[in-house]
């Protein structure tokens, strides 16, 4: 005769334990190692030219266009200048924490925040050296199926919480492929808590190697808006190092940057 009461706990413990193989955690290294190999989609080199185009959206018409060159090297350095006509003159470094604008009228670099807009939802901050290993502690919070543009991805879900002041976000879910690391999306974090922004990563491939092409930003509480930072080239480049000096912002030359 069939015993129900005797076999019903051990099918749970079968399917317990196929459960526990499937989402196995992971451990602080292969998240610190997950990160970097995402952040290696987005900047290849130590020292790099990212040419940047912001787009903003009004209710999925294009409403205006900026364009940045930004400069990187390591220690979480970088020059941003800007090159649409209606920035023309401007210049922002950001060194470690710190951040300055240059006005072309100014003599002296204004201090700001990673989080000043510069167009749309684009901030100073989405478009300079946030880097996730360096700026981040991770960790690993499930391993999941995400839903993006109708694709069905397998991912792992890292919850990642700021090491430095200077960070733009306070907190971000970052969902990167389980295959890769390639970064699907993020929910990006004020220091209040309040979710600020929804990040989505499109992939490209150039001579056999996958890179971050584009990255869409999206705000719940104006959902009639959006920004699309689209990465038209990442080249390595140096750059001398008075350029990273706040005292040399107004009176360097970056025309031809």
């Amino acid at each position: 005769m069939f015993n129900f009461k005797r076999t019903m706990p051990l099918a749970v413990l079968v399917i317990c334990g196929a459960v526990s193989a499937n989402v196995q955690a992971l451990d602080t290294q292969q998240v610190v190692q997950l990160m970097e190999k995402a952040d290696g989609y987005r900047l290849q080199d130590q020292s790099s030219k990212v040419v940047s185009l912001v787009r903003l959206y009004q209710d999925q018409e294009l409403d205006k266009t900026r364009l940045y060159h930004v400069y990187t090297r390591p220690n979480r350095e970088s020059l941003v200048v800007f090159k649409s006509a209606v920035e023309a003159g401007q210049k922002m470094l950001m060194m470690g924490d710190n951040y300055w604008l240059q006005m072309p009228k100014s003599r002296r670099p204004i201090r700001i925040t990673p989080m000043q807009k510069l167009l749309g939802e684009a901030s100073i901050g989405d478009i300079s050296t946030l880097t996730w290993s360096q700026d981040y502690q991770g960790e690993w919070k499930a391993t999941e199926t995400t839903s993006v543009s109708g694709k069905s991805i397998a991912t792992y879900h890292l919850v990642l919480t700021a090491k430095t002041a200077g960070a733009s976000y306070q907190k971000i879910d970052l969902w990167l492929a389980k295959q890769d690391a390639f970064p699907i999306k993020a929910d990006l974090y004020l220091r209040s808590g309040k979710l600020a922004k929804q990040a989505y990563y499109r992939r490209a491939t150039k001579e056999t190697r996958d890179y971050v092409s584009e990255m869409t930003l999206l705000d719940s509480i104006q959902p009639s808006k959006k920004t699309v930072i689209e990465y038209q080239a990442i080249l390595p480049w140096q750059l001398d190092d008075k350029f990273y000096n706040p005292s040399y912002l107004p009176k360097a030359n970056t025309s031809q940057l």
